[in-house]
């Protein structure tokens, strides 16, 4: 008698979901997540919407430092290029907010794939430095072009619209930003699965010898920081017009180094793992707020102290899980799963 799951032709071997079983719990979660603004109040469905647009941000920040292994620390800079020119393209030029989206995601896409020429030369902590380049440049064209993007003062952004209805709250925006998450979660894991993916991956494990394949270096080295800085774009500019409001400090170097954190924690080179980070550390500055105001009241000073600790617990957690499970978080939760599948057997 046959156990298990088997495949029997190469689409079934490729497919995303090979289990029935997978595939309910696929539908559990999307339902779930449909009914969660009637279950909880306008402050836990705010949050979500921010752990949204963070999964965004670091699904494209993974496609190209875990899954091609170009390392980039300009990644809030070019959430910064799509925030602005969707702002520009509606606050400025009135512009629907359903082509400036886009369009802003496009413009993120021009300017990283500018800056990702240098990578055809530079790899490690040279590639780094050329990004953190690209993050000074950016951020310093964002805050001297007050023509273009009113400096330091920041943009005020209209809400978008659907019809007559107005995305002007946190459940209204919700489904937008809901929406746009699973298409980036569902390109993402797609998108491995074909050449281009499958080029990316070649690059990242050994460039010369992908070279030697036939894997043109260029083209595919250009194109993961096009697609990474595609999703930041698209990122920025949800989170813009999510708040309202753009300003330089949204988009500082603090936003790239948390971003990389976001993918490391979570685990490089897994489209969960860019999902699990991007929740955890949207997350642990909430907990720790939570922590401090709950202790603060019989300690003076307790709550300023913890908060001002915030920084320091990121980049501990940093260093631990480099050190103790440098596969993050989407590792440890698939040890989980393994470890429960033969539970309470051992073989």
């Amino acid at each position: 008698m046959d156990c298990g799951v088997f495949t029997t032709n190469y689409r079934e071997d490729m497919a995303i979901l090979h289990h029935p079983g997978a595939k309910l719990k696929v539908l559990v979660v999307v339902a779930f997540f449909l009914a969660l603004p009637f279950m909880v109040n306008a402050y836990y469905v705010s949050v979500v919407n921010l752990i949204g647009i963070a999964i965004i941000g670091a699904i494209g920040l993974n496609i190209l430092v875990g899954f091609t292994g170009q390392i980039s620390i300009g990644h809030g800079a070019f959430m910064g290029v799509g925030a602005y020119a969707a702002g520009i393209m509606t606050a400025t030029l009135g512009w629907s907010f359903w082509i400036a989206l886009p369009a802003g995601g496009l413009a993120a896409a021009l300017i990283g794939g500018l800056f990702g020429i240098p990578s055809l030369r530079l790899k490690g902590l040279y590639l780094a430095i050329a990004t953190l380049a690209a993050q000074v440049i950016i951020e310093f064209g964002i805050i001297h072009w007050p023509a273009l993007t009113r400096g330091p003062a920041g943009m005020v952004l209209p809400a978008p619209t659907i019809g007559g209805l107005v995305l002007n709250n946190d459940t209204t925006f919700y489904y937008l930003i809901l929406a746009i998450t699973i298409g980036a979660v569902v390109f993402a894991l797609n998108l491995f699965r074909t050449r281009t993916g499958r080029a990316f991956m070649a690059v990242r494990d050994r460039d010369l010898a992908a070279s030697v394949m036939g894997i043109n270096l260029f083209k595919y080295k250009v194109t993961a920081f096009a697609v990474s800085s595609f999703y930041a774009g698209i990122a920025g500019a949800l989170w813009g017009h999510y708040l309202g409001v753009i300003s330089p400090e949204y988009f500082t170097i603090k936003v790239s180094i948390l971003y990389l954190a976001m993918i490391i924690i979570g685990g490089l080179g897994s489209v969960m793992g860019a999902i699990y980070g991007a929740c955890f550390m949207t997350l642990l500055p909430i907990l720790l707020r939570e922590t401090a105001d709950f202790f603060g009241g019989g300690f003076a000073g307790l709550t300023h102290i913890m908060l001002a600790m915030q920084e320091a617990v990121f980049g501990l957690l940093i260093i631990l899980f480099l050190i103790f499970e440098p596969e993050g978080l989407a590792k440890m939760w698939h040890k989980v799963k393994e470890y429960f599948k033969l539970w309470p057997f051992s073989y």
